[in-house]
């Protein structure tokens, strides 16, 4: 019987050290998952940050296109106005005698 107990006895530590490393073995997996979904998370951040500055950079560019159309539209615009007589301005003077 002493046998027993003393085989029980030395058994104790090692299924502590089991339980311990199992408990280690869980927590890295669980470090392990909540790092691989915060690189997925950084990823996903960084593609939609890519998608956003090509995106303003599209926005820049046909903005500038715009404004470029528009010079070129009122500079038309005033053109056909000093071109027609309907938008010349008139001397109520020479219209008196």
């Amino acid at each position: 019987r002493s046998r027993k107990l003393s085989s029980k006895v030395e058994r104790a530590p090692a299924t502590m050290m089991n339980d311990d490393m199992d408990a280690v073995e869980a927590e890295n997996q669980v470090e392990l998952e909540e790092k691989t979904r915060l690189i997925n998370q950084v990823l996903e951040l960084q593609h939609t940050l890519e998608d956003l500055s090509a995106r303003v950079d599209a926005v820049k560019e046909e903005n500038l296109k715009l404004k470029s159309e528009n010079q070129v539209l009122g500079q038309y615009i005033e053109n056909l106005m000093s071109a027609s007589s309907v938008f010349q301005t008139t001397d109520t003077k020479s219209k008196r005698k």
